[in-house]
């Protein structure tokens, strides 16, 4: 499988490569990581040719979007897709802070929740700043899990009238959970969302976004992004001391993945290439999203992206049960 395989995302006119780079690491996601290392880890991206870059303000309180910017400067602006997300405000003394942004504290602002209309304006003014550019393709709608009805009320239709106007060429929203997002397909009307990112919830070890969300998104057109393919580590190097969904893996879900990490041994395949490919299975995921803090995660990446996996493989995880037998599978 091809990294680079440029494809249309969903029923807009925007191309993607298959894999693409999402940008919380370069933010300093857990651990700082710093302007060279950032714009490095972006750069990389682009001499490998990855042309999908995701951030958001919320990524380092707006270090995400700036080193971003830096290293996507002088690029030719039609040869990428850039998106971002709304949701959040960045101003100083915002009330709505996280402890996994170390390098955050320097830049002065911290982000405060805004699903209102007027907010959407004033978001997307400050990330083109922060990202040098004068327009963006992709906006999603960031986790509004507890603000459904003015994301709805409020986001989406200031991000429909910026669609109308042309000044974005997408409506999305990104979350880690499958209901809300088969809501907004459901509720939003036409044409409604162009696209969504789901994280972690269409993974080797939580496919809930097939009861419902993935079929509805391949019947209407909407394009998704995968993310969270490997549940914060843990389908990455299963152990005691991973992360899953940013806690500690609970025994049962930890013991498949060691299963699921056997079975892959036995074929000769990394854990991680069974992970980031396993999305690509269904036919409404347009597009693999992964983060990278350095170059040499980067090229991990897309070395497991493009690792040959047999069919066997997927066809021994369903027969030890480790994989539900109606779930599609690459290949």
């Amino acid at each position: 499988m091809d990294a680079t395989t440029p494809v249309q995302l969903g029923r807009t006119d925007l191309r993607v490569t298959r894999l693409g780079i999402g940008l919380a690491p370069v933010g300093g996601l857990y651990r700082p990581v710093g302007d060279e290392q950032g714009v490095a880890t972006v750069d990389r991206a682009w001499e490998r040719g990855l042309r999908l870059f995701d951030t958001a303000p919320l990524y380092g309180y707006g270090l995400s979007e700036r080193r971003t910017g830096a290293a996507l400067a002088g690029r030719p602006r039609d040869e990428y897709v850039l998106a971002t997300k709304v949701g959040r405000l960045l101003e100083p003394g915002g009330a709505d802070t996280q402890d996994i942004w170390p390098e955050a504290v320097a830049t002065g602002v911290a982000p405060r929740f805004d699903f209102s209309y007027d907010a959407v304006r004033t978001s997307l003014e400050s990330s083109l700043d922060r990202l040098g550019l004068d327009r963006v393709d992709v906006l999603h709608i960031h986790d509004p899990d507890d603000h459904f009805e003015e994301a709805l009320a409020g986001t989406y239709r200031a991000l429909a009238d910026l669609r109308r106007a042309g000044i974005i060429g997408a409506i999305s929203a990104g979350m880690n959970q499958a209901p809300m997002l088969t809501r907004f397909v459901e509720e939003a009307g036409e044409p409604g969302f162009d696209c969504f990112m789901l994280a972690g919830r269409y993974t080797l070890l939580d496919q809930s976004g097939l009861d419902k969300l993935l079929p509805l998104c391949a019947e209407r057109g909407i394009g998704v992004m995968a993310a969270g393919v490997y549940n914060s580590g843990l389908l990455g190097n299963p152990s005691p001391k991973s992360h899953y969904d940013y806690a500690a893996p609970p025994e049962p879900l930890l013991d498949r993945a060691l299963g699921i990490k056997a079975v892959c041994e036995k074929h000769g395949v990394p854990l991680r290439a069974a992970a980031i490919q396993f999305a690509t299975g269904h036919p409404a995921v347009t597009t693999v999203v992964i983060g990278a803090r350095s170059p040499q995660q980067l090229d991990d990446n897309v070395a497991m992206f493009e690792h040959p996996i047999p069919d066997a493989l997927w066809a021994e995880l369903k027969s030890t049960g480790l994989l539900p037998a109606h779930v599609p599978t690459p290949g």
